[in-house]
């Protein structure tokens, strides 16, 4: 399975193991990492999955969709490393993924 670090708020890394076809905001839920909110279960129709991708990771990722980037436009603080955990489905390219949790997510 790839492990996925999740750096809360704080500064805590959490390492978890992430099903394939799962999302990162999947992952973060079953694992309780603290600061992902998720309102809307990944419908990608809120911004409260908000991550910021590791910037080694930027180009490894699919880019944004269109309605990634219209929800993003709600999120707390977006910078260019922001994306919705939702939108990020965990394959084994995913493994050793790093994404950081913002302050707050809304």
């Amino acid at each position: 399975m790839p492990r996925i670090t999740y750096i809360t708020a704080d500064g805590a890394a959490r390492e978890v193991d992430v099903e394939e076809g799962a999302t990162v905001m999947e992952g973060a839920k079953i694992h309780n990492v603290p600061g992902m909110d998720a309102d809307c279960g990944g419908a990608c129709a809120c911004s409260t999955c908000h991550v910021y991708v590791a910037p080694d990771w930027l180009a490894r990722l699919p880019e944004k969709g269109p309605m990634e980037d219209d929800m993003l436009d709600f999120a707390v603080d977006r910078n260019e490393r922001s994306r919705l955990a939702c939108q990020l489905r965990v394959g084994p390219e995913c493994d050793g993924l790093v994404v950081h949790m913002p302050e707050r997510q809304f």
